[in-house]
């Protein structure tokens, strides 16, 4: 029979007899003695009680027994290395300089490493087992992610089994080192030289952060300007060349416009919006200055580019001041003039006059556009209309240039009247330098509208008298028609219209070849549909599409 009594190894409790406490005891007090000068001789003297304790209790778990004896004592310290052996390893390194302890390695246990880990250490851990870099397990969880995220499954799995290496042994074990006192000594060995490297690399990161930008913005311009004049001098070099091409294409654009507009004749020129807002000087001075501010740029950046490219001096002081002087002077008379021809739209004024219509049997009317020129007496005198042109009629069409002359200035409304009788309604705008200048240019224009039974005449364009230079002259007309009045409108006056005639014209059944047929009802001008009509053409449309199908399953049958 054998005393035994109940000791405490780091919160472990066990039954053990008391010879072998009595050796346990001897050991771990030579152990103390030992690690007594080291830095953490607590830390690590815990690490080995720790896994003394373990080593317990797989023996007590394998033998199915419940009291530690002496030889159970004696096989853990053969295992952990007493510390007689270990002093003389030391001693010995210190005389002959060889390693004080070798790198001896068993079985390596599954453990996430909580000190290498990007989330929980399982790619860490693994690679550990499998003595492999990290990286690679790391790159293969990564490619699986992509295929229906079965890597993101694995992990999380993974996250869940493997359990932390929390402990020293525990993170020995990991990485396959013996887990004796020269195990315990070099792992803390280690330890202690990663804590000095954070250590210095803490220093490092803890600089004051205006160091760390000076430094950063030194390394990055140092390596921008070996850039630059490396593989960034080609860049810049191909960036010029794009830069003079285009400038060459603007500059040679703007050549051909200028000679266009030369091309149709001065006084030709002057007719043309927006040279016709203000007098033939004035018209020279836009189109000389427009020209410059637009070219001398232009020529700058030429001849600039061409210096760099070739390393000459293309562009020197006494061209550089004199291309500004022209560039700001030409823009001075822009802006000048620019401003004066402004002054001539200040104010506005409005001139209306009503015009009967004459009301037809079938209240129907059809709206025409006029395509018969207008023409001054000093026209038809200077191009001898009646001599050259009897019985002709000059045309008014899309492509005479009119539309160049100013904006469109022709708008046509239809409204529904209280009244039998239909009414025009003319309301002529323009602006002037003041109320009276506004409403001479009102009044200096010409529009011809005619009536012929039920046929009514538009012109497309307002006509501008005694040379009046344009001033925003507009017409707007109404037109307003009593309740169920038809009206046909030829698609010519579309652009005319506040309203949209082709979308009508393809909705009317049948369609009328004069135009696009609206009718007036209370909620305004409607477009004319025929039901039955379009009903009929419906059910035609089907049929014609239905008999290819039907074909098809006859000749199939």
């Amino acid at each position: 029979m054998n005393k035994t009594i109940i000791i405490n190894i780091n919160g472990i409790v066990f039954h053990i007899e008391e010879d072998a406490y009595d050796v346990l005891k001897l050991y771990m007090t030579d152990v103390k003695r030992h690690f007594s000068t080291s830095d953490d001789s607590l830390e690590i003297t815990t690490d080995i009680e720790n896994r003394i304790a373990e080593m317990f209790n797989e023996t007590l778990a394998n033998q199915n027994k419940q009291v530690i004896v002496e030889a159970d004592v004696k096989l853990v310290i053969e295992q952990m290395g007493t510390v007689e052996d270990f002093e003389f390893a030391e001693n010995d390194a210190r005389t002959t300089g060889n390693p004080a302890y070798t790198y001896n390695t068993e079985r390596r246990r599954l453990f996430r490493d909580p000190d290498d880990h990007l989330v929980s250490g399982v790619a860490a851990g693994i690679a550990n087992y499998f003595d492999i870099p990290a990286v690679w397990i790391r790159l293969a969880f990564a490619i699986s992610f992509a295929f229906a995220g079965s890597g993101f499954i694995l992990y999380v799995i993974l996250w869940i089994v493997i359990p932390k290496a929390t402990s020293r042994a525990d993170r020995m074990a990991m990485k396959g080192e013996k887990q004796d006192l020269k195990g315990f000594k070099k792992s803390f060995e280690e330890e202690m030289s990663s804590v000095k490297e954070n250590i210095s690399n803490f220093r490092q990161e803890a600089r004051p952060f205006v160091y760390k930008a000076r430094d950063f913005a030194g390394d990055f311009f140092t390596h921008l300007g070996t850039f630059v004049k490396g593989a960034g001098g080609l860049l810049v070099k191909l960036l010029s060349i794009a830069v003079l091409l285009a400038c060459f294409g603007l500059a040679i654009a703007l050549i051909v416009v200028i000679i266009a507009f030369l091309a149709f004749g001065k006084t030709d020129v002057l007719h043309i919006f927006p040279f016709n807002i203000v007098n033939q000087d004035t018209n020279l001075i836009f189109l000389t200055g427009g020209f410059l501010l637009l070219a001398i740029p232009l020529l700058t950046i030429i001849l600039l580019t061409i210096g760099f490219l070739f390393k000459n001096a293309t562009f020197n002081r006494s061209i550089g001041t004199t291309l500004l002087c022209v560039w700001l002077a030409s823009l001075g008379a822009v802006i000048y003039y620019g401003a004066k021809a402004t002054a001539n739209f200040r104010y506005g004024a409005r001139l209306s006059k009503n015009i009967n219509i004459k009301p037809t049997a079938n209240n129907t009317y059809y709206l025409q556009l006029n395509d018969a020129k207008y023409l001054t007496n000093e026209d038809s005198t200077r191009l001898r209309i009646k001599e050259r042109f009897n019985g002709m009629i000059i045309l008014d069409d899309d492509f005479n240039g009119n539309d160049m002359d100013s904006p469109d200035n022709v708008h046509i409304d239809i409204e529904k009247s209280d009244v039998a009788q239909p009414i025009l309604v003319e309301s002529f705008t323009a602006r002037g330098r003041n109320d009276e200048d506004a409403l001479i240019n009102a009044r200096n224009v010409s529009y011809r509208f005619l009536q012929k039974d039920s046929v009514l005449k538009f012109d497309r364009n307002l006509e501008r008298l005694d040379n009046t230079k344009w001033r925003g002259q507009e017409l707007h007309m109404t037109l307003k028609v009593p309740l169920n009045a038809k009206l046909v409108i030829d698609g010519k006056l579309d652009r005319n219209m506040n309203f949209n005639l082709y979308d009508c014209q393809q909705n009317n059944t049948p369609r009328n070849p004069a135009g696009s047929v609206f009718v007036m009802s209370m909620d305004g001008l409607q477009c004319k549909i025929d039901t039955v009509a379009a009903a009929a053409a419906a059910s035609r449309d089907s049929i014609k599409n239905q008999q290819p199908v039907d074909t098809a399953q006859n000749n199939g049958q």
